[in-house]
């Protein structure tokens, strides 16, 4: 069953999916025409549109779900043939070519396929793994080698069902433990007779034994994965560097190094803040600048030098919400503090005060979404005490973060929120998507809307 399974899922993924890019595309149809951003089409006129979906689909291999892939992916993959398909539709489809509003019309079409085609490949993931945690649809794995961190994949095996890998056993010359097969020279008479489809080896074994492994693998269809040491076993996915014919492991590698994320990153950060500047903060300055003037003498943005990327200084705007004071650097804002002027109390409590950042953001010294960014004093008592704190520096800070929508925000009191506040820099840098900065984004405005409990 386990092998019927992989022949047939991808016909069973492709037919599904073109049943529901067509329902998809009838439900936008509907959609669109109710609001008069879509002329009158004939649903027949959807059929071609839901052959190239799946031409593309196809072709981009869409109905490969890896075993141990999470959800985010399958998102992610699907944005990307959305795109293929949008592109394609506005170039191909007759009906918008005889549009007067033909890029709303595209957009309209594609935010409408998104959710609910979005919604139907989360569904298919989820229940493929689902099918997968009750016992079906498995491949059957050994390990050769049991180093110390052969355990540890045995552990995440056991406890991830949903991977479908189920664990046969060892092959090690040294090990003679319940699980244990054999030696390493008994994997070569054995696995064939066990039915295995998968070997993990792992890294203390010679070069000249994983060499005979892998040629063994070759002949009889197995795959082969390599288990890294405990000095690779990070937190982060591992990429590699070619040399011609040699390869080296890139041990801290992030994904805002990639040209194309860190370049989709700053187009959005530009359009995004340029927006609010537009509509927002072109009203907003003249009026809270007024009001801080109003109330006490002083600038109206209070300008504060911290660490930005690469650990650069660079002026941090806000709005002044203190009287001028010598303590501003060093001493954190507390409840009740007496330096806070009442509008300040205002800005503070509601968020305001960080506004001017989007002024940062257009000048490329901060981002929407990153760590948020220290006081220089604060930054040099911290990296003395916090064990990779500089990390948080490799990319450019940001208005809001994964610490902060985490419930890590406001006054520090005590080492552990300033750890686990670098423990979340530390796994967004390294786990970056642009759906992560979505999601963040999300919460951050459900955080200002609903937990004020350390604003202030």
């Amino acid at each position: 069953m386990k092998r019927r399974f992989d022949t047939y899922f991808p016909w069973l993924f492709t037919v599904s999916d073109f049943l529901a890019s067509l329902l998809s595309m009838a439900i936008a149809n509907a959609f669109l025409q109710r609001f008069q951003v879509l002329g009158q089409t004939e649903f027949s006129a959807f059929l071609p549109l839901s052959l190239l979906w799946i031409l593309i689909s196809s072709l981009r291999k869409d109905y490969k779900i890896g075993r141990t892939d999470e959800y985010d992916k399958t998102l992610s993959s699907f944005s990307v043939t959305l795109l293929w398909f949008l592109g394609a539709t506005a170039i191909l489809w007759t009906p918008l070519q005889e549009g007067n509003y033909r890029w709303i019309q595209i957009g309209a079409l594609g935010l409408t396929l998104g959710l609910l085609m979005g919604i139907f490949r989360v569904a298919v993931h989820l229940v493929l793994k689902k099918y997968r945690a009750s016992g079906n649809n498995y491949q059957n794995a050994i390990i050769v080698g049991k180093g110390s961190t052969s355990p540890r994949l045995v552990d995440v095996l056991r406890i991830r069902k949903d991977f479908g890998i189920n664990f046969l056993g060892y092959f090690d010359d040294q090990s003679d433990c319940e699980q244990t097969r054999g030696a390493i020279e008994d994997l070569f008479e054995k696995a064939p007779k066990m039915n295995v489809d998968l070997i993990y080896i792992h890294e203390k074994l010679e070069a000249s034994l994983v060499k005979r492994v892998i040629d063994f693998a070759d002949e009889h269809y197995i795959k082969v994965k390599m288990i890294p040491g405990k000095s690779l076993q990070l937190e982060k996915s591992l990429s590699f560097s070619r040399y011609g014919d040699f390869f080296v492991i890139n041990v801290n590698d992030i994904p805002l190094d990639h040209p194309l994320n860190s370049f989709a990153k700053r187009v959005f950060d530009l359009a995004f803040a340029s927006f609010v500047t537009v509509f927002i903060l072109s009203w907003l300055i003249p009026l809270v600048g007024l009001l801080i003037k109003l109330e006490s003498r002083g600038p109206v943005f209070f300008i504060q030098k911290r660490n930005g990327l690469n650990n650069e200084v660079f002026n941090c705007l806000k709005f002044r919400s203190m009287t001028p004071n010598d303590y501003a650097d060093s001493h954190q804002a507390t409840k009740d503090d007496p330096r806070v002027t009442r509008i300040g109390a205002f800005l503070r409590n509601s968020s305001l005060d960080e506004m001017p950042q989007f002024l940062n953001v257009l000048m490329g010294s901060m981002s929407i979404v990153g760590p948020r960014p220290h006081t220089l004093p604060m930054n040099d008592t911290f990296r003395t005490q916090i064990e990779r704190y500089n990390s948080r520096h490799k990319i450019k800070p940001g208005i809001t973060g994964l610490a902060q929508v985490r419930g890590y925000r406001g006054e520090i009191e005590n080492s552990f929120q300033i750890r686990s506040r670098v423990r979340l820099d530390y796994f967004y840098i390294n786990n970056w998507s642009f759906l992560l900065d979505l999601e963040i984004m999300v919460k951050t405005v459900y955080e200002l809307l609903f937990n004020r409990e350390n604003a202030y």
